[in-house]
């Protein structure tokens, strides 16, 4: 499980301490765990399936897909309430996807924008 907790952190391009603070642990507990010297609890396994929208199977035996599917659901609720096209849809699922650096780009792009009105 160690490799996962890594994997995850990798496919996320999050460090150990911003890993580690989202999941509200500092990076040497980040660190300890990746490095196998302590076992992950049980607490800590459903904090990142929650925390990082993973599956709790592929956390737990390498099984399936290592994220679970964003509640497209939700989306399309968005979608017909504000009569959004499917470019917007796409725009709010890629966002959804995005890593945490990667979404402070967007917002502050954004907010240059709406400064800039």
């Amino acid at each position: 499980m160690k490799e996962r907790v890594k994997k995850i952190r990798k496919t996320l391009n999050l460090s150990q301490k911003e890993f580690g603070e989202r999941l509200g642990v500092t990076d040497s507990a980040i660190s300890i765990i990746e490095s196998g010297r302590r076992n992950i609890t049980e607490q800590m396994e459903k904090s990142i399936c929650r925390e990082f929208n993973v599956s709790y199977d592929w956390l737990k035996d390498g099984t399936g897909e290592m994220f679970d599917a964003i509640p497209e659901t939700l989306v399309d609720e968005l979608v017909q309430e504000f009569r959004l096209d499917d470019l917007d849809r796409r725009i709010i699922l890629g966002y959804l996807r995005l890593a945490s650096e990667e979404r402070t780009v967007i917002k502050k792009y954004i907010q240059n924008v709406i400064d800039a009105q």
